[in-house]
């Protein structure tokens, strides 16, 4: 059997430690570095950079010199972060997975970066993506057994934190890029609401869509890093104890659950005692009657706006995008401009019937498998994102919690989805959904 490489690192308690100075950044930097060294040529999480410990131990000095006082060192002074390699950072090249020239793919730094940095954060370097965020798979390898599929396509994020090379790692999810490779990886990811965190600095794929996310080692994770990102946050003293109560848990029936491999749906069910055993309330809704149609409609929308993200560079590079991307982009290059208005309108008529069916049955949360089993050996696939798709299409904020393993040892995620904006309300609320899946 593969060796397991996992070793994740809690985000709590590596940022509490650092304001406090223990370790000390240069020390934490050479341990960075050391562990990238050993572990990453296993896994191939981070895309190879030349002076990544000069540029890091450089870093550090700065944040050092700059917050000399353990009491006003900022939330994420001194953490190591991995940010997918779609997303700009100022002296660090962009490939987008990809074999074009990094000079025509640069871009301003991201947002998400800005904030980042702002929050005190070492940029550890960046991840390895999917080409393009689409579906041609980059290295990276899954931290639980090598052989198989991180998931992606945000490959190196999820592994990064997976093996504990970082205890945060950014990716972005237009389907199931956040989702999937979290729940295959076994660790948290958070998907927010739809423009959530600014995308300005990414390379798009599909702009309706396209959303940024992290990786986590556990709840506790995400809940501190999404006020540092997100627009607009709400802390703890404007959300009322009333709204974080335990909730209410809708299962989506029909056929857009059967997606899932009979195995996960097995897994799933338990998951569903458990929480009911738990004393949380769950009730069954049909909820996607017509999912085949939601699916063709969101692709729809994806392939026209891939083909029209990469008009410019898939004229003058065509020859060194890879066939799969290639692909996706011919396809989408024939969809028509009102085809893609029409699908957009079909997505509000869904938000609506949505929203209507979750207050009717008084559903706080949804729950669905966060893929449609564990990761698939072999790493030609990222594996199937279905199981995002409705999700994704409706722009709701989303979290992939742990939850189990297959019979081969894989980990399993639970997909927990909130309401469109309450973001926070999800990451309180799913604290119960935790802590039942951790009862013994």
């Amino acid at each position: 059997m593969e060796e397991s490489l996992v070793r994740p690192r809690p985000l709590t308690d590596e940022a509490a430690g650092l304001r406090a100075g223990v370790p000390e950044l240069p020390e934490y930097v050479d341990r960075l570095c050391a562990l990238v060294e050993r572990v990453d040529p296993l896994i191939h999480a981070f895309v190879p950079e030349p002076g990544r410990y000069d540029r890091l131990r450089s870093r550090a000095r700065e944040l050092a010199a700059r917050y000399p006082e353990p009491d006003r060192r900022p939330p994420l002074y001194g953490v190591a972060v991995g940010v997918k390699d779609i997303v700009h950072v100022d002296g660090l090249p962009t490939h987008g997975g990809s074999a074009l020239p990094p000079g025509v793919l640069a871009g301003p730094q991201a947002v998400v970066v800005d904030r980042l940095l702002a929050a005190g954060a070492l940029v550890a370097g960046k991840t390895v993506t999917a080409e393009f965020a689409a579906s041609a798979p980059g290295p990276t390898r899954n931290p639980h057994r090598p052989g198989h599929t991180p998931g992606g396509s945000s490959s190196g994020s999820a592994a990064a934190v997976a093996a504990g090379l970082v205890p945060l790692a950014i990716g972005t999810q237009t389907v199931g890029s956040v989702i999937r490779p979290a729940a295959y990886c076994g660790v948290v990811g958070f998907r927010p609401t739809y423009g959530r965190i600014p995308i300005a600095g990414v390379i798009p794929n599909a702009p309706s869509l396209d959303t940024l996310g992290t990786f986590t080692a556990d709840l506790a994770g995400a809940a501190l890093a999404a006020p540092l990102l997100c627009d607009d946050w709400r802390g703890d003293d404007r959300i009322g104890a009333a709204e974080v109560r335990q909730p209410v848990l809708g299962v989506p029936d029909g056929t857009y659950l059967e997606c899932a491999e009979p195995a996960a749906l097995r897994a799933f069910e338990g998951q569903l005692v458990r929480l009911a055993r738990a004393g949380l309330t769950v009730r069954r809704v049909e909820l996607f009657p017509d999912f085949a149609e939601v699916a063709r409609q969101l692709q729809t929308v994806n392939r026209f706006e891939l083909a029209r993200s990469h008009a410019d560079w898939f004229a003058r590079f065509g020859g060194l995008y890879r066939p799969e991307t290639a692909v996706g982009i011919r396809i989408g290059q024939g969809v028509a401009a009102e085809d893609r208005e029409a699908a957009l309108r079909f997505r509000e008529r869904l938000r609506e019937r949505v929203a209507a069916a979750g207050a009717a049955a008084g559903v706080d949360l949804w729950l669905a498998p966060s893929a449609t089993g564990g990761a698939p050996e072999g790493l030609h696939s990222t594996g199937d994102a279905v199981m995002s798709l409705p999700w994704s299409f409706l722009g709701r904020p989303a979290l992939s919690l742990p939850a189990g393993r297959t019979e081969e040892g894989l980990p399993l995620g639970l997909q927990v989805v909130g309401a469109p904006g309450g973001d926070e309300l999800l990451l309180a609320q799913a604290a119960f959904i935790e802590r039942a899946l951790a009862e013994r």
